[in-house]
Order: C-alpha cells, then sequence, then structure tokens
C-alpha cells in the first residue's frame, strides 16, 4: 500500500507503480454474502503465537512472537515475513514456467516463448558474460566520450533515460491529475545514487561511512570497468550528487499532491531556466510535439539548469558514465555484479549473500516480459473461484464503507455525499488484465542481454509516448499478475488486486470468513482508503484533483489526521529512530480506515448470526489475529533504518499495533484497560472512516 507520484501514481502495499486509467461509474449494492462450505479452517497457525505475551500489551508479538523467535533472517535476504513467503512461492512458480520454456530448442524467432527462454539464458549465462567485459555498453561509453556541449549533456541525459540509465530530469507520461480524460507529459526529479537526499546530508556516524563507502564503491566499479582516474571520478561523481540532492525535496515534501503539480506551456520552460536545451531534450526524449508538461518540482528544475551550467563538461560525462555503468552492472561481469551487490545490498541493507541467480534470472523477465509468463501463471495458479470470492468480498466492503460515511458523526452531509459518489466509482480490478500486454516489437537475443534489455526500455517508452493526445488506457495494469502487492490509483480511482496476493494467509479459499475478512478483506480496505487518505481524498470521483469537500469537514479531517501523524511518531523501532508520522500519514489512514471497514464489512456476512468458533477461537479474535499475521516480517537493522528512512509505510509492527489500538472494537474484543501497552483513552483514539 505504497502512495507515490501522482499523475503517475498509485498507492500500493510495498511497490512504487505508475497508474492510469478512467472508471466507470457504479451504483454500489448489496451482494450475495460470500458462501461457506462446512469444516472451514481458521487459517491461523497457533505455532506462530508467543502466549506469554498479553495480546493487551502487543498483540503483533502475540500473534507472531513464536514465528519471529524461530525464523531467523536468512544471509541473501534482508527481510522475511508474510509478504517475502508469497514473493518466493511466485518466484518459484514463474521459475517452474520459465525453464520449462528455456529447455526447449528450436522456439520460433520472435515468439513470446522464445523471448522469455533466451533472455532467461542470456542472464544465466556467466561465463559468456565475463568473456564479453563491458563491451556490450562500450557504444555508450564512446558516445558519452564524444559530448562537447553542455546541449550535448542535456540531449544524452534524455537518450541515457530511453536506454535505462538514471537522469536527474526523469520524464514519464501518466494521467493527468486535473483533467482525467488525457494523458500528459511529466518531469520527476532524480539522478542520485544514494537512496535519499538526506544520505548526502546527515552528520550521523552511519551516514557519514556510508558516503565513504558509496565513494569507495564508485572508485572500485570504475577500476572493475577499465575507465581511468577512477579515485578523482569517485570525488567529482559524489560532489554532483550532493548538489543534486541539495535540490530534492524531502520525501514529505514530495507528498503534497498540489503543490506536486504544476503545469508549464513548453514555450514558456526558458522562463523557468534557459540552462537546460529544452528544444533538444525534448526532441530526444520523443515530446517534442507536446504544447505543455507537467513539472512536480519547479524549483528543482530551475535548480539543476544552474547547476548544469556551472559544472563542467568533463564531470557530466564522468556522472553520466558512471549511471550508465552502475545501470547495467547486473547484466555484466560477475565482479561488476558483485561490487554492485556489496554495496547496495550489503553495506546498505545488511544482506550477506547475493540471491541465487535464477532468482535475479526470474526478476529480470518479469520487469521486462512480465505478461508473457503471466498468462500461464494465471492458469496454473489462480482459480476462477478466488476470482468470484475476491469480487464478493469487495462488494461487501463497497457497502461497508458507504455505512461507515454515513454513519460519521464528524462530517456533514454534503461531503457524505460527495464521498459515496466516488466510492461508487471505484473500480476493483481482481487477478489479472482483461488484455495482455503486447511484447511484438522487442527485439531479445541470446547472448546479448544489454541489448535486449535496451530493446525491451526503447519499446516501454515508446509506449508512453503513444499514450500522448490518445484514449486512456483503463485496461491497463502496472503490476503483473505474479506481484504480491496491490494498489490504488488516484487518477484512475481504481483498486488492483493482483492473483498473487490472493493466497494465504491474506486470502485462504479453505478458511472461515473471518480470517480472510482480516486478511485480504483489510488490504482490500486499505486500498479504498488511499481514495480516502490525506492525499487521495484530494481527488473526485473521476480522478481529478479537485477539492470536494466543505471547509468545516476538511479542517476537521486534517484535524483526525494530525492525531494520526503524532501517534506514529511514537512508535520506535531502534532507541533512536522514530517511524516518521508525516511520511508514512497516508499508509497509516490507509491501514487504520482498511481495518475498520473489513470489521463492519465481516460483521455484516454474518447476516446476525454468530460466527462459529474454530480451533477455540471466536470470529471477532479470527479477525484481528489474521489481520495481524499478514504483517508479520522482519528485517536486518540497516534494511529497517532505511526503510524508516525511505518508505511511506510504518513497520509491519506498528502497522499492526497502530491500527488495532484506535479500534474501540479491539479494544472491547481483548479487555485492553487502562495501563495496558496498548491502551489509547477512549477521547483520543482515532477515527477518520
Amino acid at each position: 500500500m505504497k502512495a507515490v507520484l501522482t499523475g503517475a501514481v498509485c498507492s500500493s502495499l510495498l511497490l512504487l507503480a505508475g497508474c492510469n486509467d478512467t472508471p466507470s461509474t457504479k451504483t454500489a449494492e448489496v451482494p450475495a454474502t460470500v458462501s461457506q462450505k462446512t469444516a472451514l479452517v481458521s487459517g491461523l497457525d497457533a505455532a506462530n503465537m508467543n502466549t506469554s505475551i498479553r495480546p493487551q500489551d502487543d498483540f503483533y508479538l502475540y500473534v507472531n512472537g513464536g514465528w519471529l523467535d524461530s525464523n531467523p533472517i536468512p544471509s541473501d535476504k534482508t527481510a522475511i515475513g508474510s509478504f517475502y513467503d508469497l514473493r518466493d512461492k511466485s518466484d518459484d512458480d514463474v521459475k517452474a514456467i520459465i525453464e520449462e520454456l528455456a529447455k526447449q530448442d528450436n522456439l520460433a524467432a520472435g515468439s513470446n516463448e522464445q523471448k522469455v527462454a533466451d533472455l532467461f539464458r542470456s542472464y544465466m549465462n556467466v561465463e559468456q558474460l565475463n568473456a564479453l567485459g563491458i563491451k556490450p555498453i562500450e557504444p555508450i561509453l564512446s558516445e558519452v566520450a564524444t559530448l562537447k556541449t553542455k546541449s550535448d549533456v542535456v540531449k544524452f541525459l534524455a537518450k541515457g533515460q530511453i536506454l535505462g540509465l538514471d537522469s536527474p530530469l526523469a520524464f514519464y507520461v501518466s494521467i493527468d491529475a486535473k483533467d482525467s480524460s488525457r494523458y500528459a507529459a511529466h518531469i520527476w526529479h532524480s539522478g542520485l545514487g544514494l537512496p535519499d537526499r538526506d544520505y548526502y546530508f546527515n552528520e550521523g556516524e552511519r551516514f557519514v561511512e556510508m558516503r565513504s563507502q558509496y565513494e569507495q564503491h564508485i572508485n572500485n566499479m570504475f577500476t572493475l570497468a577499465g575507465q581511468e582516474n577512477a579515485e578523482q571520478a569517485a570525488q567529482s561523481i559524489v560532489a554532483l550528487e550532493t548538489s543534486i540532492a541539495k535540490l530534492h525535496w524531502t520525501r514529505v515534501q514530495i507528498r503534497d499532491s498540489e503543490k506536486r503539480y504544476n503545469k508549464f506551456s513548453v514555450s514558456d520552460l526558458n522562463e523557468l531556466t534557459s540552462d537546460i536545451d529544452w528544444s533538444g531534450w525534448l526532441q530526444t526524449i520523443g515530446a517534442d510535439s507536446e504544447k505543455d508538461i507537467i513539472i512536480n518540482q519547479p524549483d528543482f528544475v530551475k535548480g539543476f539548469g544552474s547547476l548544469l551550467a556551472s559544472v563542467s563538461i568533463e564531470d557530466w560525462k564522468t556522472y553520466i558514465t558512471w549511471k550508465a555503468i552502475s545501470a547495467n552492472a547486473m547484466g555484466l561481469t560477475e565482479a561488476l555484479s558483485d561490487e554492485r551487490f556489496d554495496f547496495y545490498s550489503r553495506k546498505l541493507n545488511g544482506q550477506n549473500e547475493q540471491k541465487p541467480r535464477w532468482k535475479r534470472g526470474v526478476g529480470l523477465v518479469n520487469s521486462n516480459l512480465g505478461e508473457i509468463v503471466a498468462k500461464v501463471y494465471v492458469d496454473r495458479h489462480f482459480k476462477p473461484e478466488a476470482k468470484s470470492r475476491m469480487s464478493a468480498l469487495v462488494e461487501n466492503l463497497r457497502v461497508a464503507y458507504g455505512e461507515s460515511i454515513d454513519s460519521l458523526d464528524w462530517m456533514t452531509a454534503d461531503t457524505k455525499k460527495a464521498a459515496r459518489v466516488k466510492l461508487a466509482a471505484f473500480t476493483p480490478k481482481i487477478g489479472y488484465p482483461d488484455k495482455w500486454e503486447d511484447y511484438s516489437d522487442i527485439t531479445i537475443t541470446e547472448g546479448e542481454l544489454i541489448a535486449s534489455v535496451q530493446s525491451a526500455d526503447k519499446v516501454a517508452h515508446q509506449k508512453q509516448l503513444e499514450k500522448l493526445g490518445g484514449p486512456i488506457h483503463d485496461w491497463e495494469w502496472h503490476m503483473t499478475p505474479q506481484t504480491v502487492n496491490a494498489y490504488y490509483s488516484p487518477t484512475a480511482n481504481e483498486i488492483v488486486f493482483p492473483a498473487a496476493i490472493l493466497q494465504p494467509p491474506f486470502f485462504n479459499l479453505a478458511a472461515d470468513d473471518a480470517v480472510n475478512y482480516g486478511g485480504i478483506g483489510a488490504v482490500i480496505g486499505h486500498e479504498m482508503g488511499h481514495g480516502f487518505d490525506d492525499q487521495g481524498s484530494r481527488y473526485d470521483a473521476d480522478g481529478n484533483l479537485k477539492n470536494w469537500w466543505t471547509e468545516q469537514d476538511l479542517a476537521e479531517f486534517k484535524k483526525r489526521s494530525a492525531q494520526l501523524v503524532e501517534q506514529y511518531n511514537g512508535y520506535y523501532p531502534f532507541e533512536d529512530l522514530h517511524v516518521n508520522g508525516e511520511l508514512t500519514l497516508g499508509e497509516n489512514i490507509g491501514d487504520l480506515s482498511g481495518l475498520t471497514i473489513a470489521y463492519r464489512a465481516y460483521k455484516n456476512s454474518l447476516n446476525g448470526e454468530e460466527a462459529p468458533v474454530i480451533d477455540g477461537l471466536t470470529g471477532d479474535q479470527r479477525f484481528f489475529m489474521g489481520y495481524a499475521q499478514i504483517w508479520r516480517s522482519k528485517r536486518t537493522e540497516k534494511a529497517m533504518r532505511e526503510r524508516v528512512a525511505t518508505d511511506s509505510h510504518s513497520p509491519g509492527h506498528f502497522r499492526a499495533l497502530g491500527s488495532l489500538s484506535n479500534m474501540t472494537e479491539f479494544v472491547e474484543a481483548y479487555g485492553v484497560k487502562e495501563g495496558d501497552a496498548m491502551y489509547i483513552a477512549p477521547e483520543k483514539r482515532v477515527k477518520i472512516w
């Protein structure tokens, strides 16, 4: 459930994704109750619990403590847990599909099967990659060496992005947040090698050491790539990235949808900064026919223009060379791949060993040809009854959300009416797309890994350009079905649930409804909740960035949101590090809304009857335990520290505690009283939706 750039972007469980589409308008009706069969299981495993911990003090550890104590983090991982278990399963399932193809000879040239098989084979052929050295990227490096003017630099930054290189001026195409009937060109800020701007400026010992390690990493990579003056290059790159980082907005600033929306006429771009060859950049990126462009951070672009002018051509060439080496390292020699892993995974995140190469190969195929293997994955691993039952759950949650809106004592009738209209317009997508992605223009050649990936990048870029001036792709997905995640798109007003997340512990066809409402029900509610979080609530039913709140209701909403910020600021993963309540606000609203609405939907599904007792647990107990178990996770300290600094999601422990502590039904179910660690006084409990 991650909130990302809008216009581009959506809210999802863990991943960043660009989201587009215009939904159709529907009226929510009470669906049939989700059917239940006899002899259903609880969907819970008592071995995962730690009953020595009082549920009133830490319900997360009560439900998951046994699992946490008995599951060390493997050396090739930085995190384990519910999401990661399903991702491992998805990787295994996709591996089986890919390897079946890779074993076949004489696959038809240009066929989807040939492309998947040859891309995977190319990556797995380490001997050949070592023999090639950096030859696959020599055309890029040679062209960089010929750059003579700042205009040349600007044009190559655009060309490099098309080839998969990171650029400070990151171009993308997405739905116009203030006119959801059209696609618009956008510019985002990027260009850093460290995870966040603050990594360049924090004077804490850990960050000072990290910057030193980063500089040494660049030095090592230049040396391995046979580049001259590696030490001097590393120093100039870190200095330049530090200057770029000064221009970046903070992650809290980035969340503001209104401040991010700045539409400029292309003819006026020189008034923002004349130091950028806009004509050359737009022509190279392929957007020279556009009349306007949305710049998410104008002051960054203005500052970048000044930086472009003041930094020498040689330093820019060194910087671009670095981006070319770093972006392609995992597809070059083992030595370069290992060095990149050593810094980004081991030093930054505490992962001691690389994942098996086949897993990295599966990731490569998923990234570039994902929907080809998705077709087979869905046939093998997603049952039609799962989609049917999930559809019923979604509609039950929609009804419950509407009831909750109607019952709010802090919201006026006018705002309730507008919220109801938006809720009715939500478009759910479940399992897999109705229309599959076309990969026919991508050229994959065995033994030419870098060229094959570049072909995929070029085609993906061209598809983005073709959206400009065309109809909204309401069929498009921004995650593959084998992705363990979910997302909400504010500009499309859609909620999307890929097939791979629709498995235990999130969704269990063999389980009683309680654990499913506590698991996938809360996930559904969370994604719906993103339509009404502090940023999603700024978009109307059609996906336009447009206020539909009365002034009084908006003030009350902000007041309640501020309480949630304060609550989460009080959660400490480590004694010296607390959760950033402002950065995580949207996700925390989504969690609280999701849990609240899922509980209401679960109670509705019982039609006034008592839930059965299964494994000695009541329905309410199974519901709340089902919720707590989906956040089961464990991270290395380094990975947790990076997550808190850069991720808009709170750590799983606090995602569970924060929402449950505010929910009176949980407090009553477990007899939470004053003095218990999870107790929040009734007048201080946050209820938004």
